[in-house]
């Protein structure tokens, strides 16, 4: 069925925007009438993904193509709309409210036909499972459970809580990764201009006087001739190792050994674990807290943690939950799963409280993740100026050394 963007009036004079689903632009008029909106602007969306959730009206304005709906905007529209629900309004008033309030344009189209959704007599986990690209799985269940219990607004306040904390580790991972990344590339860029048209420049002159050159010499300029003459084998060598890569790791067989290997990174694979130990744990602490399943909890949760090992281990534990053990014993025998977490676990079973001790489980881990990612970035900083700096040392003694012989020849 077609959809329309409309603008008008309603009943008290107020202006409302929104998405209108009807057969024909006249069917369309004559629904918002009966909603008691005057539209005086009405024009269909186009299909751009061959989904209803991602109709784009083809009069947008450029820029709302690139308008993204952060963690942030989720848990802020999240936490509204418990707000609203929890003061005793129709949802659909609710979302009313929200879509007036909104300024992205992305999310205010996406809210409407949520919006409209319901309106018809869905659901709103259904309608929001119609935007997989906003609202993941996790997000959809949790509301679908908060409908089917009637805790909505509890179940909206966690999920914001838990979008607005992994929002915050991910925020901290990335602004203390995000220097060492840039100086990285930065140092590549700059070390590529030297090779390429600094050091040939200075060197040519070594090779008009024909006299011989010292070993590093010769060496520096063999790199710099393959990186002047070559560079763009570099390049075309670099996209192509990157797309042999992302096409090894798209298999099953692959993903897994290379989420294997991550793991075992020294260092890097520890902070790895924790980032991923931390989502599960967080996760399920807000799936059982929501009303789901253990069984159905762990089945999303296993999406989640971003490690095909992991995911492996927390299916193998579902199937043995499935036939009676606890939480914790398929994690203990798993190897995957420290043992302070597992113990903590089953002690959370045992005493009745595991979403409580899961809580606290991510807690630690989010802590220890912030340390180790800061320490990484402390360390990494001062690491490159010191390779930068032997790169640089590297080739000013290859300059400098057959000048001095030029000096003491003559």
């Amino acid at each position: 069925m077609p959809v329309y963007a409309y603008k008008g009036l309603n009943d008290g004079g107020r202006n409302v925007s929104g998405i209108v689903d009807a057969d024909t632009p006249k069917a369309a008029r004559l629904k918002l009438r009966s909603q008691g909106v005057f539209p005086t602007a009405l024009a269909e969306e186009k299909d751009r993904a061959g989904g209803r959730g991602s109709a784009v009206r083809a009069s947008t304005d450029v820029q709302s193509y690139f308008e993204n709906i952060t963690p942030q905007d989720l848990a802020l529209m999240t936490r509204q709309l418990a707000t609203l629900v929890g003061a005793g309004l129709p949802l659909t008033d609710c979302l009313g409210a929200l879509i007036e309030q909104v300024e992205n344009a992305r999310q205010k189209r996406i809210l409407s036909q949520i919006r409209e959704h319901v309106v018809e007599g869905g659901n709103l986990a259904d309608a929001l499972g119609q935007h997989p690209q906003v609202f993941d799985n996790l997000f959809v269940s949790m509301v679908r459970a908060g409908e089917a219990s009637g805790a909505l607004d509890i179940v909206l306040i966690r999920l914001a809580d838990y979008t607005e904390r992994a929002a915050e580790l991910r925020s901290k991972v990335k602004s203390a990764t995000t220097y060492p990344i840039v100086m990285t590339i930065i140092s590549f860029v700059i070390l590529l201009f030297l090779l390429s048209y600094v050091v040939p420049s200075i060197t040519k002159i070594f090779k008009d006087t024909g006299q011989s050159l010292p070993g590093i010499t010769i060496v520096l300029l063999a790199i710099s001739d393959f990186a002047a003459n070559y560079w763009w084998l570099i390049i075309v060598g670099a996209i192509l190792t990157y797309l042999v890569f992302r096409a090894a790791v798209n298999t099953p067989k692959g993903r897994l050994r290379f989420d294997t290997f991550k793991l075992q990174v020294p260092y890097f694979g520890k902070v790895l674990k924790k980032v991923a130990l931390a989502r599960f744990a967080r996760t399920l602490s807000t799936l059982l807290n929501g009303g789901l399943p253990l069984l159905q909890s762990l089945d999303i949760v296993k999406h989640v943690v971003g490690n095909q090992l992991l995911m492996n281990a927390i299916e193998d534990g579902r199937d043995s939950i499935r036939e009676g053990h606890t939480v914790a014993e398929p994690l203990k025998r798993s190897g995957l799963f420290p043992p302070l977490l597992v113990h903590m676990i089953a002690v959370g079973e045992r005493s009745g409280e595991l979403e409580s001790m899961l809580s606290r489980a991510a807690d630690a881990y989010d802590n220890e993740v912030e340390a180790s990612v800061n320490a990484l970035s402390s360390i990494l900083a001062p690491v490159l100026v010191v390779v930068m700096g032997g790169i640089v040392a590297f080739m000013v003694i290859a300059i400098l050394l057959p000048i001095f012989e030029l000096n003491q020849i003559v």
